[in-house]
């Protein structure tokens, strides 16, 4: 036999039995699967969330462990596990989906043509409420689709929530519970206080319309009037599987003039600076770390949506727009630093602001470096 067959011939056996193990791994991924499924209809069964955090770290703590005892890379077994884990929980929550924790409820969603309306509808209409929506040429008819509801979240843009709470609040009975969705808090409550009797519920969804699973994301929750009330809307939120965070309104905004304000100013400023100087992005695609190509995702990531929905966010409150302007005040107080070449307040300001994120710099190399591991697997 010559070396080539030979050669041929071992790595036919090795290959062989690797698709064995590969059988056997698909098996127990079934059979995995299949638990997965009857723990998810106990949480149906109950109204218990989807999402466990102490029960997932523990076990990827445990499985860890198990992988340095097997020298195998922690790491590597902690990828697979929380892949799986996460299609685990996507399964939970399709079941979940389909789980009312107030059978019976009537939905009313103002807005409900738009995108975050469509996909809220969706949600709701899945679990067997008696959805509807209501659109602009619908208020001829407000009287019949506001009839009876249980809930009405208001799906419409910033500047025009107050007054939408104050034309449909006279046709809402006195225990309908009214939300909104806005990006903002403060103004559009205050507003559905006044115009509204009954329960009132600011709602803040942490993701975009392209959500196809509430599984861990984020929906800030600022309690307006009779908390007790509103509370069956927050257990099905987390029913679906969304991680609730309690806030003020007055809270939420502070924090969203950086997380949102803050972040998509910044990003439509170096966008806006890439466009005027005709920079080709092919071409430095060709050259970029992942770290680049990342930056430049999320850049192109929001020019690839609504204008409205980002002038809304940046242009929503004087406080946010007095931070805007700190932000750029900040950049122009650079100038002198750069135009003296002065490398040495550059060091003496780096070093400052690594002080001052302290311990969170470790966790931003770890996270980024996981995200950075990614890209260069995809592209």
């Amino acid at each position: 036999m010559s070396d080539d067959a030979l050669l041929d011939e071992l790595l036919g056996e090795a290959r062989s039995e690797i698709d064995s193990i590969d059988d056997e791994i698909l098996k127990l991924l079934e059979r995995r699967a299949k638990v997965v499924a009857r723990v998810g209809e106990v949480k149906k069964a109950h109204n218990l969330p989807v999402f466990h955090p102490a029960r997932e770290e523990d076990l990827i703590y445990n499985r860890r462990k198990e992988a340095d005892k097997l020298s195998l890379s922690p790491e590597m077994v902690e990828d697979i596990f929380r892949t799986v884990m996460r299609a685990s929980r996507i399964k939970q929550t399709k079941t979940m989906a389909q789980k009312s924790v107030r059978p019976g409820a009537k939905i009313l969603v103002v807005g409900g043509a738009g995108s975050m309306g469509r996909l809220i509808y969706g949600w709701f209409s899945a679990a067997g409420y008696d959805a509807r929506i209501l659109e602009t040429d619908d208020w001829g008819n407000v009287g019949e689709k506001a009839e009876g509801v249980d809930l009405a979240i208001l799906s419409v843009p910033i500047h025009i929530t107050g007054e939408v709470a104050e034309r449909l609040s006279p046709h809402l009975s006195p225990d309908a519970i009214l939300a909104d969705i806005t990006s903002t808090k403060s103004e559009p409550m205050e507003r559905m206080l006044r115009a509204h009797p009954g329960p009132v519920l600011g709602l803040h969804p942490m993701f975009g319309p392209t959500t196809d699973s509430l599984d861990k994301q984020i929906v800030v929750v600022s309690p307006g009037r009779n908390p007790e009330g509103c509370k069956w809307v927050v257990e099905q939120l987390a029913a679906w599987g969304a991680v609730t965070v309690a806030a003020t309104a007055k809270e939420h905004d502070e924090v969203m003039d950086v997380v949102q304000g803050l972040r998509h100013f910044a990003t439509f400023a170096f966008g806006q600076f890439l466009s005027k100087r005709k920079i080709s992005l092919q071409r430095t695609l060709e050259f970029s770390s992942p770290i680049y190509r990342l930056e430049l995702d999320m850049v192109g990531r929001l020019f690839a949506q609504d204008p409205t929905l980002y002038a809304d966010i940046i242009f929503s409150t004087p406080e946010r727009l007095e931070l805007l302007r700190g932000y750029v005040e900040s950049l122009e107080e650079n100038i002198r630093m750069l135009k003296e070449g002065d490398i040495d307040t550059f060091m003496e300001e780096f070093a400052k602001v690594a002080e001052w994120f302290g311990p969170f710099s470790d966790q931003a190399i770890r996270e980024s470096s996981y995200l950075i591991e990614k890209m260069i697997e995809r592209f």
